[in-house]
């Protein structure tokens, strides 16, 4: 997977590296900001089981 990224990107190594960097970050804040939240509300993680 990572190799076929690798050959999509254009440009020299550094700029592959950049894209690279950018589009992690950019996965990370699409997590963050849509996928955790409404999954949080589907796993009972706040649920206290000792009183």
């Amino acid at each position: 997977m990572y190799a076929a990224l690798w050959r999509i990107l254009p440009g020299p190594v550094w700029a592959k590296v950049l894209q690279c960097l950018v589009l992690a970050a950019l996965a990370v804040v699409v997590l963050f900001h849509w996928v955790f939240p409404a999954l949080a509300e589907a796993v009972p993680f706040n649920g206290n089981t000792v009183d």
